[in-house]
């Protein structure tokens, strides 16, 4: 989805692609008409007559603009003209006719009616594509009112600065000239095009050349093209290995000076041109765009060819198209982004070759250039290495923001670019098994086909196609190049573990190998180190232990109870999961009988295949394996310092914990009462589920800081939020390990946001009392019913609050052991019912009250912890 390179323009290579009114020679980022001068207030009136030629520039504010006029002062008297006011420069509107007769009357005061070089930079230009009105304002429209104005002027050269894109491009092995057909393809050139023919029929007698020039470059800046050629290529960025055109068409250059000498050769000879005359100046040899791909990525990164690949048009402009509909969705608030460069027209032009015959220029001017791009090209990835965030700017590029971070930490952005890039190249050879593994998984799941007795024909072509895309996509990770791929790997390893579940597979053998495959490629995908996508500046620099916190809450130790509760409930979700499929006719059920005489159903049974149950398109059990499943995979997933290096991965891991433990919860509470039993295993599958929560919200707690931290530091949160960032380090580090006896590991386990806590121990217990009241003190009806969402709410809460950074819940148990009292009032019952309603809730209300223990850490949330 590259753009085309032949794109050229005397805009500066310092332009944004948004639209602004600029100079043909390097105007940066104006975004209003650049146009000539009203008046002039640093010159007084009835001076003497220099007795150098007057040369007038349009457009002198600009870069070259001003590079011009400096190269031109020793030899002749300079006037620039700008839309705005400065130094030396008459400020004049070239869309105002009387704008502009306003500034001429200033000027024939100050420097008489002879002119000896009109040189018209000025016009608007932007790299959209699109036709905006502008063009025919300010370049065609404001060009006449110019040449009315010198109407009265004795004039003796006007030169235009043209573009070499208004002649219709060649192919490979031609060369462009004079007499090549006019015919520009978008609307930049075709109103520098229009703009030509307005000067010819407008001109009022003057004499006039036209030099249509290439792309302008120096060594701090180039033509827009060129420049974000380089930056994606800096970058690494995926774009830059996808072309869209003809990789052997290039396009011709013009080195800054070169162009200034041509410009005063042409003033030189202004008397001695014909009267009309249109000049291609350029250098005559190019370089093709794959020349210049192996160049840049030599020169940049050391590699000697740069691997491009051709894309066919259609997916390149569908995935430019997509990309600059997307872009604006999020506000430029957000995230200080930019409109994508590479637009569909820019892939229209990507086989354009535009290589120059300069032979008019040396033989009118003799003229020819003495700078190469070729040669150039190390002093301008040498500027780019030196400072990045300066020759992004000057490029009118906006730097990455990891390059911007980079140079406020280090002020050498380079040295940290390099040294990630070899780390990550180390870490990525070590574990290039995984790709090689995920190729075999791939082909073991494609030959299983025959092998299984598959009964549903979605299955087989479901993991036919599924076996396919892993060989293929594992194949491409094994370029370092490739990060998202890995990501695409796992998207097909999630579609493998849900397509049983979907397809409702009665093979328990299919359902048993694509959980095994499925779960093995997302770990060989993206649990291996590297992480991808993840900023440099994340990975190579920041702290372990969040600011202000005493210890890590990402550590593998805490980790650890998280993982074994997972694995717990995800065997438990899969046995009740084979029933509902039918790979099993018996479950296991050791305390209650079913509700329903006579279906021959156990508890267990009867629930996980009530109306509740299957009112899921999908078996709800088996939902339930998959979300232990991934809660296993991510909670592996991550560095120590996942915590501000991959803060989606930790949204991701309280989501599938805390919801799913609510969701839990609520199955649990509406068994009795909904459902008239009980299922063992599914109180110890949410037992399990409930008991994560308290583990992984201090995680949550710490990202969720840290994302507020980079926020208020005018970090964009949604780019932190995706790719990480560094935070605020003071040094320490965590250095928790597995390398301990098992005594120390389960104590630093207990060590960080999870502790005992008697009183609410007690609230667990009286909860648990209360859950079963009906079975242990013979309670019945609403009171029953009472109980069991009380208890199981007290339960609930009184877990999540063993968590520290959530030991302010308990104070909610005093509301729910009101409750139980207000039922005891309320509802009719037993003696024996009240004074136990009483008893448990006067229990939980004097437990709740105490804190319990809370040694830890937590930065400003320490605050909450009361």
């Amino acid at each position: 989805m590259t753009g085309g390179h032949v794109i050229n323009s005397q805009q500066p290579a310092n332009n944004s692609q948004r639209a602004s009114r600029n100079t043909e020679s390097n105007e940066s980022n104006e975004s209003n008409e650049s146009n000539e001068s009203n008046e002039n207030n640093h010159h007084t009136k009835n001076q003497p007559t220099p007795a150098k030629p007057v040369v007038l520039i349009t457009g002198a504010g600009g870069n070259i603009g001003s590079a011009l006029a400096d190269s031109l002062r020793q030899d002749y008297q300079v006037v620039g003209m700008d839309q705005d006011e400065a130094d030396s420069i008459l400020q004049a509107d070239l869309t105002s006719a009387d704008s502009l007769a306003l500034a001429f009357h200033h000027f024939r005061q100050q420097y008489g009616g002879h002119i000896a070089t009109v040189i018209h930079l000025a016009a608007y230009f932007d790299f959209t594509g699109e036709k905006s009105p502008l063009y025919d304002e300010v370049n065609v429209k404001g060009t006449e009112k110019l040449l009315n104005a010198l109407a009265d002027f004795k004039v003796e050269r006007f030169i235009y600065s043209g573009t070499m894109l208004v002649h219709q491009p060649v192919s490979p092995g031609e060369r462009v000239s004079e007499s090549t057909p006019i015919s520009p393809k978008w609307a930049y050139p075709e109103s520098k095009a229009e703009t030509e023919a307005t000067i010819r029929q407008h001109r009022n007698g003057i004499p006039c050349t036209f030099l249509h020039l290439a792309g302008i470059y120096n060594e701090q800046s180039a033509v827009p093209t060129l420049s974000h050629q380089i930056a994606r290529i800096y970058e690494r960025d995926l774009k830059s290995h996808l072309y869209a055109g003809d990789l052997d068409a290039g396009q011709s250059f013009i080195h800054q000076d070169d162009m200034l000498a041509l410009f005063k050769r042409c003033i030189e000879r202004r008397n001695d041109l014909p009267e009309d005359c249109t000049i291609l100046a350029g250098e005559p040899d190019t370089l093709s765009y794959s020349e210049l791909q192996d160049k840049l990525g030599k020169l940049i990164h050391g590699e000697h060819h740069w691997r491009t690949i051709s894309l066919p048009q259609p997916v390149a402009k569908a995935g430019a198209w997509l990309q600059l509909k997307a872009e604006p969705v999020v506000p430029d608030a957000i995230d200080h982004g930019e409109e994508p460069f590479i637009r569909p027209f820019l892939i229209e032009l990507a086989s354009d070759h535009y290589a120059l015959d300069i032979s008019r220029a040396r033989q009118l001017l003799d003229w020819q250039p003495k700078h190469k791009i070729n040669d150039r090209l190390p002093q301008i990835v040498s500027q780019l290495k030196t400072d990045p965030v300066a020759w992004y700017q000057d490029n009118g590029i906006r730097p990455p923001d990891w390059l911007v971070e980079a140079e406020e930490l280090s002020g050498n952005p380079e040295t940290l670019r390099k040294r990630h890039e070899t780390w990550y190249r180390q870490e990525y050879q070590r574990n290039l098994w995984g790709p090689w593994f995920n190729i075999g998984l791939g082909c073991w799941l494609m030959a299983s086909i025959p092998r299984l007795g598959y009964q549903s024909q979605a299955m087989i072509y479901s993991d036919l196609l599924s076996g396919a895309l892993i060989v293929l996509l594992a194949f491409l990770a094994l370029s370092w190049r490739l990060p998202a791929v890995r990501w695409a790997t796992a998207a097909v390893g999630c579609w493998v573990l849900t397509a049983p579940l979907l397809f409702w597979t009665e093979a328990a053998a299919v359902y048993l190998n694509s959980t095994i495959i499925g779960t093995l490629v997302i770990a060989f995908s993206v649990l291996l180190r590297p992480a991808p996508g993840v900023s440099p500046v994340a990975v190579m620099t920041g702290p372990d232990i969040p600011v202000g916190w005493s210890y890590s809450p990402s550590t593998w130790l805490q980790r650890l109870p998280i993982i074994v509760l997972a694995f717990i409930g995800f065997f438990i979700s899969a046995y009740m999961a084979a029933y509902q499929l039918g790979h099993i006719d018996v479950i296991w059920e050791p305390f209650f009988q079913g509700a329903i005489a006579g279906d021959g159903k156990n508890g267990t049974a009867e629930i996980i295949t009530s109306s509740v149950s299957e009112a899921w398109p999908v078996p709800d059990a088996g939902a339930g394996a998959l979300v232990y499943l991934l809660e296993i995979l991510v909670g592996v997933a991550g560095s120590t310092r996942r915590w501000r290096t991959m803060p989606w991965l930790v949204v991701l891991f309280g989501i599938l914990i805390v919801p799913m433990g609510v969701v839990s919860i609520t199955f649990i509470i509406i068994q009795p009462i909904v459902l008239g039993t009980w299922c063992t295993l599914c109180l110890i599958a949410a037992t399990a589920m409930l008991l994560q929560i308290p583990f992984s919200l201090d995680e949550l707690i710490a990202t969720g800081q840290f994302l507020k931290r980079r926020h208020q530091q005018g970090q964009s949160v949604l780019r932190v939020f995706f790719t990480g960032d560094t935070d605020e380090d003071d040094g320490r580090r965590d250095h928790n390990s597995f390398e301990q006896s098992p005594r120390q590991i389960i104590s630093n386990v207990f060590s960080g946001g999870v502790r005992f806590c008697p009183g609410l121990m007690v609230c667990i217990i009286t909860g648990l009392l209360l859950m079963f009241s009906r079975v242990l003190l013979g309670v019945d009806g609403a009171m029953a019913d009472a109980h069991h969402l009380l208890g199981a709410l007290v339960i609930t809460l009184s877990v999540i609050a063993l968590a520290e950074v959530a030991r302010a819940l308990r104070f909610v148990n005093l509301l729910l052991a009101l409750a139980l009292m207000i039922c005891a009032v309320v509802i009719p019952t037993s003696t024996l019912s009240i004074i136990a309603t009483l008893a448990a809730a006067t229990v939980i209300m004097v437990a709740s009250i105490f804190r319990g223990p809370a040694s830890s850490s937590y930065g400003r949330w320490s605050r909450l912890i009361v």
